[in-house]
């Protein structure tokens, strides 16, 4: 399933497309699926995606993390 930036704000992320962009181009966050062919084109994230950065997030936080 795809989510859209809108859905990942819903979710309690709450960064800015910006900061999205920056998390992104350093590795820190999942890429997203350019739904068109122009530089303007919609962005989506597959869920399952987000879902594992999230939980990976949750581990860090409870020290679970290597």
């Amino acid at each position: 399933m795809l989510v859209s930036f809108e859905f990942l704000k819903q979710m309690g992320i709450p960064y800015s497309p910006q900061h999205l962009n920056r998390l992104i181009k350093a590795g820190a966050f999942p890429k997203p699926i350019k739904l068109g062919s122009s530089r303007n084109s919609r962005k989506a994230w597959l869920k399952e995606d987000i879902e594992t950065w999230l939980e990976k997030r949750i581990n860090v936080r409870d020290g679970d993390a290597p």
